[in-house]
């Protein structure tokens, strides 16, 4: 495998691309696998179209027949989609049946997207480098609304070419859902145009504002005004054709025209190039955007980024100061990223789930705390509310972002918990105290234990962990008097849980985030000085419950149980998430196998979830890690298909369907499967996938975990599916963060600035073996050679006491900051067996 094929799509792989653009709670573009600008989001809320509403373009005076738009051909499946806004009317009024080029190819490499553009017999080559600036550490950078298009035009031949660059926006970009034009007017702006939109008088406040700009371009700001939409299009054409664009300003009186263009004349040497940059830049400080319970005396969503920049113009001036900086901060990170030997196909699942950090999916609020829905769908966020049980999978913001992380463990263990210790698994928004009628999520509620314990050991701040501490305390003895109030050591009382049904008697799943909860909270209570007897106690019977009674036939599983002493009868309870009340023929399957929506002896694919959390975080499993292992090669046994044309699924088949490959959640190897198991078994999880493939591989089963790994990505190819959007409830759904503990799992390396440790413990046995560190700001590149360790920090800085190398402890005690690599000569060199 080259290190460049994963990273590269072209032809038929590249038509489902749509890689986000913007800030980190700032949504709106997308890049398309053909260079041209995708519309993803509208006033913070999903409004993907399939298209967009701006343009690049080259025009070379005197040949109208060569001009072109600078985007590869439209694909197929854009021209004409059920459902999809504009195809059953033929896109009327817009770009795509202008002239554009032959040939487009797509390479990613996070933060950046780059895509080739060329045609036979053009007199031009065009390489557009797409980005947003995304510093780690730093949110506020990280979360402008900015999108930045690099164009650079070679000319290979031996004569010098006259051309015109131009850049052109329709004014619908920006525009309110289901609101007309009205209002709207152009103006001439330092650097190019911007579009100023009417505020909406029932939310008050400023309207939204677009800018484009390119440095020392002639701005027409006043497009023909025609009969027709069609005839803007038609009179901008034939100008571009000629390259006879120049300055105009607004137009004086009536409504202004339909757009805006930037002109830009360039000579083109002989085999030189030139580079044009253009940047997109939007402003929306409004928004009607409320979710929860109780909000309509909070107001509604404001996003940060308005906060800090209360106009168009000021975020403009601000980027112009600061894009330098910006860029090479963001092309570290990337150089970072992408610079070590973990192998391609690990590295290009990793990247090509961070762009949801800039979808729709993920907010960020006028205060700056982090907001996310599960995921995007078409017009609206899809399942509210930092769902506690999903983003237990998702571990890339912690490592990126680490205060937006520990804003969330303030959410959840603030605002979201009441005097019982009982959390919502959901926080409303404008983020606010929660509402508490509906159940906890045993899932989500301990796994903000697990998370905790993470996000104080990469901080190293103890006054933030004592601060929260009462609120710690209280939330793990809810959660043993709720689901095990006998302390027994097993959540033995029905619990909610991500599968969005309560699991009637102890399982695997939710038993091993149980036993590793309890384990973070006896560790942080023993750095804090505070008694955790209990819970220690409590703990070894969780281990045993897991590895003793509920580890059978080799793999973990539930035992159901028909009624609790606590909650009484299944039938007593009133419907659940997503149910309705148990029907005359569902009750006698009730008196056979007991409360529906379970999955007793079947083979879970996280099944042994809180293992893996434990040991993506660096606290490490307290389960037995031969059964682990046992369950974990079971798993990809009997739950990996290579071919689902023989599988039944009754439910979401759209994850992976026919001849594609997928993990099942769950499957029953000894037929005994219940009549109505919960109702998500038969699905593929992107993030499920990902979780189990990296599992794997910290177990030693690193041929196993990348069958699962190559298995996920061959279905998000580009030719089915876009490569950027592994999609579950929704498009860029959060759980499919979980592809971040692959690098931990391929690379071993961690860094705790309370134990002031770095690890690391290659999977693989290659020396030397590079791979990243990131710790929010702090990030760099480790190299274990054979014998010695060399630490280069990018950014940031790496303070040390000691390093372990594969299990082994070597003392260092030094500061390595950025630009003056470490390097120690390890005492002896440990040889771990290679895995098979």
């Amino acid at each position: 495998m080259t290190s460049a094929r994963p990273f590269t799509y072209r032809g038929p792989a590249g038509e489902r691309i749509c890689w986000p653009l913007g800030g980190v709670g700032a949504p709106l573009l997308a890049l398309s696998g053909s260079g041209a600008i995708d519309h993803i989001a509208n006033r913070h809320r999903p409004e993907i179209k399939g298209f967009g509403h701006a343009f690049a373009a080259l025009a070379f005076p005197g040949s109208p027949q060569l001009a072109r738009v600078i985007e590869g051909q439209v694909p197929a499946w854009r021209v004409y989609t059920v459902g999809r806004p504009g195809s059953g009317v033929g896109w009327p009024g817009y770009h795509q049946g202008l002239p554009r080029l032959r040939r487009a190819e797509f390479v990613h490499r996070f933060p950046f997207a780059e895509v080739a553009m060329d045609e036979p017999g053009w007199p031009v080559r065009v390489q557009l480098r797409a980005w947003s600036p995304f510093v780690p550490g730093d949110a506020d950078a990280s979360g402008l609304p900015l999108a930045v298009l690099d164009y650079r035009l070679v000319n290979p031949g031996r004569r010098r070419l006259d051309a015109v660059f131009s850049f052109h926006c329709f004014r619908d970009l920006l525009r309110a859902r289901d609101a007309d034009d009205a209002g709207e007017s152009i103006r001439r702006s330092p650097r190019g145009f911007v579009i100023d939109y009417p505020a909406d008088p029932a939310l008050g406040g400023p309207g939204a504002a677009l800018a484009v700009e390119v440095e020392g371009a002639m701005a027409d700001c006043a497009w023909f005004r025609g009969g027709h939409g069609f005839d803007s299009v038609e009179m901008l054409w034939r100008v571009l054709q000629a390259g006879a664009g120049g300055e105009r300003p607004p137009h004086a009186d009536g409504r202004p025209g339909r757009g805006a263009s930037l002109w830009l004349p360039l000579v083109l040497p002989p085999r030189g190039c030139v580079q044009v940059r253009v940047r997109i830049l939007w402003h929306e400080p409004v928004s009607g955007l409320r979710c929860g319970p109780g909000g309509e005396s909070v107001g509604t969503y404001r996003p940060r980024y308005a906060s800090l920049h209360p106009t168009i113009d000021h975020l403009s001036q601000a980027v112009e100061e600061g894009l330098p900086a910006l860029e090479m901060r963001t092309q570290s990170f990337s150089d970072t990223l992408h610079g070590g030997d973990i192998p391609a196909v690990v590295l290009a699942a990793v990247t090509a789930n961070l762009p949801i950090l800039r979808s729709p999916t993920v907010l960020r609020q006028h205060d700056g705390r982090l907001w996310t829905w599960e995921g995007s769908a078409q017009t609206e966020g899809s399942c509210h509310g930092s769902c506690t049980h999903v983003l237990n999978y998702a571990q890339a913001v912690a490592h990126l972002f680490p205060a937006l992380e520990r804003g969330l463990r303030e959410d959840e263990f603030g605002g979201n918990q009441d005097e019982r210790g009982h959390q919502a698994f959901r926080t409303p928004l404008p983020i606010r105290p929660a509402d508490h009628g509906f159940h906890a999520a045993a899932d989500g509620q301990l796994g903000g234990l697990v998370k905790l314990w993470r996000d104080w050991q990469m901080s190293g701040d103890d006054a933030w962990l004592r601060r929260l501490w009462p609120r710690v305390r209280a939330s793990l003895d809810y959660c043993i008097a709720t689901w095990d109030p006998d302390g027994v050591g097993a959540l033995v009382e029905p619990h909610h849980n991500t599968y969005d049904i309560e699991l009637w008697g102890p399982d695997g799943m939710c038993g091993s985030v149980y036993a590793a909860a309890l384990k973070a909270g006896v560790a942080m209570a023993d750095h804090l000085g505070e008694d955790a007897a209990r819970w220690r106690d409590l703990m070894a019977l969780a281990v045993e419950q897991c590895d003793r009674h509920l580890h059978q036939r080799g793999r973990y599983v539930q035992r159901v149980v028909r009624a609790t002493a606590r909650a009484g009868d299944p039938l007593a309870q009133g419907p659940g998430l997503n149910q309705d009340r148990y029907s005359p023929e569902a009750l006698v399957l009730v008196d056979a196998e007991g409360p529906r929506y379970q999955y007793g002896e079947g083979c879970l694919s996280d099944g042994v979830l809180g293992a893996w959390l434990a040991d993506a975080v660096g606290l490490g499993s307290p389960l037995d890690r031969r059964r682990v292992r046992s369950h974990l090669a079971q798993v990809h046994r009997c739950n990996l298909r290579h071919d689902l044309r023989d599988h039944v699924n009754p439910h979401r088949a759209g994850y992976a369907v026919g001849h594609e490959g997928g993990l099942l959640l769950c499957t029953w190897p000894e037929g005994n499967r219940p009549a109505v198991p919960f109702f998500y078994a038969d699905e593929v999880w992107t993030g499920v996938e990902h979780q189990v493939a990296a599992h794997c591989v910290m177990h030693g089963l690193v041929r196993e975990g990348l069958d699962i790994l190559r298995t996920c990505r061959r279905r998000y190819d580009g030719r089915r599916r876009n490569p950027f959007d592994e999609y579950e409830c929704g498009h860029w759904y959060m759980r499919a963060l979980a592809s971040w503990s692959l690098l931990h799992a391929f690379s071993g390396v961690r860094y705790s600035a309370v134990e002031k440790t770095l690890w690391i413990a290659p999977a693989l046995r290659c020396r030397p073996f590079r791979a990243p560190v990131i710790v929010g700001a702090d990030h760099g590149l480790v190299t274990l050679g054979r014998g010695w360790l060399e630490v280069d920090m990018r950014a940031g800085a790496l303070a040390l006491e000691r390093v372990v190398v594969d299990g082994r402890a070597h003392p260092w005690p030094v500061c390595i900051k950025a630009g003056t690599p470490g390097r120690l000569r390890l005492a002896a060199v440990v040889r771990r067996p290679l895995s098979r």
